[in-house]
């Protein structure tokens, strides 16, 4: 009789990431819009409990396939002078600490790698549908491009240094108990 609670108290609850229904996009501020979408990527979302904070978020991005909606635009930031995705084809976000600092909200630390550069970066997150076994994860992460020696520009075009990147994950829970989350 005990058995089947021992061993449903050992499970950790197991989420699917949807990417048909997600999306991972970036934005610079610019003389002209550079903002655009990566079309290739995984991500997992794992947990060692069932408490939320045991969480970590894994991201790995196929740089190449970027999409602004320019060619030009596309091949300039596939080049060396920016993603180098010839020598550098992912880009990559580990999670490393998730702290919940409200009811929906989360911030997650991470080592984020861009062009073979890895550096702590942090990423805020909404969760929409707590508790029901499916939502939305909604997040972003700043960071400086010319710390990852992407210092180079666009010939008459003005680039800002700071980059935004959002995240939109569908999340499904397919196994195991419900999250915990803090109150």
């Amino acid at each position: 009789m005990l058995l089947p609670s021992l061993s449903w108290a050992q499970q950790v609850p197991v989420f699917a990431i949807t990417p048909v229904e997600s999306s991972i996009k970036f934005d610079v501020e610019a003389s002209v819009a550079i903002k655009g979408t990566f079309d290739k990527w995984t991500a997992t979302l794992t947990f060692t409990s069932g408490d939320v904070t045991s969480g970590t978020l894994d991201v790995e991005i196929q740089a190449a396939t970027v999409d602004t909606g320019s060619s030009l635009k596309n091949g300039k930031l596939k080049s060396k002078d920016f993603f180098d995705v010839n020598n550098n084809p992912l880009i990559t976000f580990k999670s490393t600490k998730l702290v919940q600092t409200g009811a929906n909200t989360f911030e997650v630390d991470g080592n984020f790698t861009l062009r073979g550069v890895t550096r702590s970066e942090k990423l805020t997150l909404a969760v929409i549908g707590k508790g029901t076994g499916s939502g939305t994860i909604n997040g972003t992460l700043y960071f400086d491009r010319k710390d990852y020696g992407m210092n180079s520009g666009i010939p008459f075009i003005k680039i800002a240094n700071r980059v935004e990147v959002r995240v939109a994950l569908t999340a499904k829970r397919v196994s195991g108990p419900p999250l915990v989350f803090k109150q």
